[in-house]
């Protein structure tokens, strides 16, 4: 295998499978543990930011920044215990990027444990929604609650997230 070049599988990758080697330089690798369905909806939401810089768009960085902590490749790294400021900081960044995403409908908190918790996601539920009401209180997100915005520390059973104002 040429080192730097694309597999079959992809670029070459380190022995303990932690980052990835492009033209002799290591970079993060992507959290493996992501579900190919939102790892996806990240990677789109991550190019798209890119063409946003391209453009000089405003906020740009942070969605670039945003989607690359989602995806594992800044921030606290994904291999190391998932708790702390660091883990919150990837929570939060997952949460801005799903719901730039898809801007014209919501996601469910689950979503977000899926991406960051992989199978382990069930026991991540409390901190994606301590997390999620830090993002309210920043106007970042609107939780709702069939239809109608509610606090998420009050209230009880499913509730969807949608981009706030400030966001």
């Amino acid at each position: 295998m040429a080192k730097g070049r694309d597999t079959a599988d992809g670029p070459e990758r380190t022995a303990d499978g932690h980052h990835v080697v492009i033209d002799g330089r290591r970079w993060r690798a992507t959290d493996p543990s992501i579900p190919d369905t939102f790892r996806q909806e990240l990677v789109d939401e991550l190019m798209s930011a890119r063409r946003a810089v391209k453009a000089s768009e405003p906020d740009a960085r942070r969605r670039v920044n945003d989607a690359k902590t989602a995806l594992g490749e800044r921030g606290t790294p994904w291999w190391e215990e998932r708790s702390g400021e660091g883990f919150d900081e990837r929570i939060a960044a997952a949460i801005r990027t799903l719901v730039r995403k898809r801007a014209e409908s919501s996601i469910c908190p689950s979503d977000v444990a899926r991406t960051v918790g992989g199978e382990a996601w069930r026991g991540l539920m409390p901190a994606v929604r301590r997390v999620a009401a830090e993002l309210v209180d920043d106007d970042q997100v609107v939780v709702t609650q069939k239809g109608s915005a509610v606090s998420i520390r009050d209230a009880r059973g499913p509730v969807r997230i949608v981009r706030g104002p400030s966001l």
